[in-house]
């Protein structure tokens, strides 16, 4: 048991055809930062298996972020390493590309 986070892109206005971006495990901060843009947003009750749109501006901030992400943690989520800086910043890159080509980008994550 454990957090298990992904991020995907999708063609825009649609559910299927998704095109895995990143997946991360028990990456705490990164799901306290999803789980605070998601309550920003007014979401309602517990933010787990819930599909959370990226926008351009929610990428720009997570990238000016990513490096100083406020410690989260809860129920099974574990503690976030190091390494999963760069895989962050991978999911950055290929977020942009795929927003400039036209697709959503989706986090979504279970624990």
């Amino acid at each position: 048991m454990g957090l298990d986070q992904y991020a995907f892109s999708r063609k825009a206005g649609t559910t299927d055809n998704k095109a895995e971006l990143m997946y991360w495990r028990k990456h705490a901060n990164l799901e306290g930062w999803m789980r605070n843009l998601y309550y920003q947003r007014g979401g309602e009750g517990e933010f787990n298996c819930v599909d959370l749109r990226l926008f351009e501006g929610d990428v720009e901030s997570l990238e000016k972020e990513y490096l100083s992400l406020e410690h989260s943690d809860g129920f099974f989520w574990g503690t976030s390493r190091p390494e999963q800086d760069d895989d962050t910043m991978e999911f950055i890159r290929k977020a942009y590309e795929a927003i400039r080509a036209g697709d959503e980008v989706v986090y979504t994550s279970w624990w």
